[in-house]
């Protein structure tokens, strides 16, 4: 039984084979977006994590920084 579904007639190499290429991509592909992320986020931190409060509210105003900021706020509640 085991055999068979390793086997698998005798293609079991090229499926394993696919299978794990596919596994391990997506693995390394998670580790380095979540690396990316992280680094991205201590960058934001260090950049606005220390602001004033007249120094948030232009932030505030402009577009993209109004985006991130918003994502910072709700990611602490």
């Amino acid at each position: 039984m085991i055999n068979e579904i390793i086997f698998m007639k005798g293609y079991g190499f090229y499926v394993w084979s696919a299978f794990s290429f596919t596994l391990i991509s997506f693995a390394t592909l998670y580790i380095l977006i979540k690396t990316n992320l992280v680094k991205e986020q201590n960058k934001f931190v260090t950049k606005f994590g220390l602001l004033d409060k007249e120094k948030v509210k232009v932030a505030q105003i402009q577009s993209t920084h109004r985006e991130i900021l918003a994502n910072k706020i709700s990611s602490k509640v």
